[in-house]
C-alpha cells in the first residue's frame, strides 16, 4: 500500500517519489493492451487475395500461431481476424468464446447489464475465460484472488499472462514479486522492464521507482527520471507529478522551473489531489486568487487537509459572488483523460 507522504521533504529525502499500488481501488480497469485501429474489417476473400500477393498463405499457419496473435487482440480486432479465413475463424473461436466470459465477468464485478455485483460469478466467468486463453481473463482473475489473498493463485495467472506476451501480465507480476513476502525485487525489475520497453506505462512508473529507491537495481536517479518522463508522456498521472518534482529538485533532469510548473499543471487537470494542492498555492503566490481556490478546493475534496486552511483563507479575501462562482467552477470541473 502507498505510504501517505508530506509535499515537500528535504532533498536529501528520497521518499518524495512514493509507489503506485497494484490496483485502483475505484474499480478501474487495469489491464491496458495496446491495440490496432483498423478503418475496415476485411473479408475471407479479401484476405485470401492480399496473401497472394506476397506469396505467403497465412491460412496455413499452426492454430497454436493463430491463437499466439489472437490472445493480443481486442475484441473488435479478435472478430475482424476470425474473417480472414476459414482456419482463422476456427483456430480462434475459444477466444471468441472467451470475449463473452469476459463480458460476463465485468457485468458481475461492476454489477452492469442489468445484474447485481457478484465477485464469485465473476471470479467463475474470468476463470472460464482464462482457460479458454485470454489473457486479460487471466489478469481480471489475479486480481479478484490478489484482493481475496490468495497471492499464490494470482500470481501463478499473472505468469501465464506474462509469458503469453500480455503486458498488463508482465507489469502486474512485477508488482506482485515487490509486494509478496518474501519479495522478490530482481525478479520484479526483470518483468517491469519487459513491460516499459513495450511502452506499458504504469509498468514505466513502477521501474522508475525501483531505480529511483534502488530497490532490485542500482539506484539511478538520472534513469528513474528517464522513465519517469516516458510514463507522464504516455498519460500517467503519477509520473507527471514526479517529472514535476525531478525537475523542480534537479533529480535526473536539469533544473527548470517552466517544467516543473507546466508537469504539475498537467497532473492537476487530471485530477491528482496532491498536484491541485501544489499548483493552487503556485497560483495564489502569483496573485491567480480564483484559479487557486479552484485547485485547492479540488485538492481538498480530494482528500489533501493541508489545502482546506489555505483555500479558506483566501475565500476570506473575495466578495460573495467570487465565492459563489469559484464553487459554481469546481462543481463543474471535470478532470482530462489519463493512463491512469
Amino acid at each position: 500500500m502507498e505510504k501517505k507522504q508530506t509535499t515537500w521533504p528535504g532533498r536529501s529525502d528520497g521518499r518524495r517519489f512514493t509507489a503506485f499500488p497494484l490496483w485502483n481501488t475505484k474499480g478501474k480497469k487495469h489491464h491496458e493492451l495496446h491495440q490496432t485501429k483498423h478503418s475496415n474489417r476485411m473479408s475471407g476473400r479479401r484476405a485470401s487475395s492480399s496473401s497472394s500477393t506476397d506469396g505467403r498463405d497465412f491460412s496455413a499457419l499452426p492454430y497454436e500461431l493463430i491463437m499466439i496473435i489472437g490472445v493480443s487482440l481486442s475484441h473488435p480486432n479478435l472478430r475482424a481476424a476470425s474473417l480472414a479465413c476459414k482456419s482463422w475463424y476456427k483456430a480462434l473461436r475459444p477466444l471468441r468464446q472467451a470475449m463473452l466470459y469476459m463480458r460476463w465477468g465485468k457485468r458481475f464485478k461492476h454489477g452492469r447489464g442489468g445484474v447485481q455485483p457478484n465477485m464469485d460469478k465473476a471470479l467463475d466467468a474470468f476463470l472460464k475465460g482464462a482457460a479458454l486463453g485470454s489473457t486479460m481473463a487471466m489478469v481480471d482473475a489475479g486480481l479478484i484472488y490478489w484482493e481475496r489473498g490468495l497471492k499464490d493463485k494470482a500470481v501463478a495467472l499473472y505468469q501465464k499472462a506474462a509469458d503469453l506476451g500480455d503486458l498488463a501480465g508482465k507489469c502486474n507480476l512485477g508488482i506482485s514479486y515487490l509486494q509478496v513476502e518474501p519479495p522478490n525485487p530482481k525478479e520484479a525489475v526483470k518483468w517491469l522492464y519487459h513491460a516499459s520497453n513495450e511502452g506499458h506505462t504504469r509498468a514505466q512508473y513502477q521501474l522508475a521507482l525501483c531505480l529511483h529507491h534502488g530497490r532490485g537495481v542500482d539506484c539511478n536517479i538520472k534513469e528513474a527520471a528517464r522513465w519517469y518522463l516516458k510514463a507522464a508522456e504516455g498519460g500517467y498521472v503519477r509520473a507527471m507529478y514526479n517529472v514535476s518534482l525531478c525537475y523542480k529538485f534537479e533529480e535526473g533532469l536539469a533544473h527548470s522551473h517552466h517544467q516543473a510548473r507546466k508537469w504539475m499543471k498537467r497532473a492537476a487537470d487530471r485530477g491528482h489531489s496532491k498536484a491541485q494542492y501544489e499548483h493552487g498555492l503556485a497560483l495564489f503566490s502569483e496573485g491567480e486568487k480564483i484559479k487557486a481556490v479552484v485547485y485547492l478546493e479540488l485538492a481538498t475534496r480530494g482528500g489533501e487537509s493541508a489545502s482546506a486552511h489555505v483555500k479558506d483563507v483566501i475565500l476570506q479575501q473575495l466578495s460573495e459572488t467570487s465565492r459563489d462562482d469559484v464553487m459554481l467552477l469546481v462543481d463543474q470541473w471535470r478532470a482530462l483523460p489519463s493512463s491512469s
